[in-house]
């Protein structure tokens, strides 16, 4: 697969959400806990299925999760889970909705260690590369040396559906990496957004 006519990473095309999408959120750093949060998880519902039915089913899960707020989250029970596994609006998986929901009671541990969710997260940030790749590459890349670590790490502490795969894909999409094509025009705005973050501070 090559980059797309304008330049943009290929996998963006295909419908104006997804564009907007690719253009708007990958890649661009995040330091909000419950979109870091809620990233993890829709992560999780994403293994096995394409990134796209996951967006297309975004809203509903911030619905039926309460915005993913991880306390409301935590609180949820096996009656929530059998209601959920009824609403066709969301993947109707059980190890995947069961995993959220405990996921999310490990959270409070996380900000108590770290002060917050990403301030934990971001300590696994590679170092950025010092140029950028062609898609050919990019597309090849589907776990790195840090997001193993995570992973190990995460799953140390008792989360589920945080493979190696699962947090890569987190990493590129929350900006721990940039992983837009070298020749893809919101490159450079991600470059800048990650610029302005570090500056800012976590």
């Amino acid at each position: 697969m090559t980059t797309s006519d304008d330049g943009r990473c290929p996998w963006a095309g295909g419908s104006e959400t997804m564009i907007r999408y690719h253009d708007t959120e990958w890649g661009f750093p995040v330091g909000d806990d419950r979109t870091l949060f809620e990233k993890i998880c829709l992560e999780g519902f994403q293994s096995g299925l394409s990134w796209s039915t996951i967006l297309n089913k975004r809203n509903a899960f911030r619905e039926v999760f309460f915005d993913f707020e991880p306390a409301r989250v935590a609180a949820m029970g096996e009656r929530d889970v059998e209601r959920l596994l009824g609403d066709a609006r969301i993947v109707r998986h059980r190890g995947k909705i069961e995993s959220t929901i405990r996921n999310a009671g490990r959270v409070a541990d996380l900000i108590d260690e770290f002060g917050s969710v990403a301030d934990y997260l971001w300590r696994f940030e590679p170092q950025p590369r010092n140029h950028a790749l062609p898609w050919d590459e990019i597309r090849l890349l589907t776990t790195s040396p840090e997001s193993v670590a995570l992973s190990k790490d995460l799953k140390r502490r008792g989360w589920s559906f945080v493979g190696p795969t699962t947090m890569y894909a987190f990493m590129q999409s929350m900006g721990l990496v940039n992983d837009h094509a070298d020749t893809c025009p919101t490159r450079a705005r991600v470059v800048e957004a990650r610029s302005a973050f570090g500056r800012i501070g976590r």
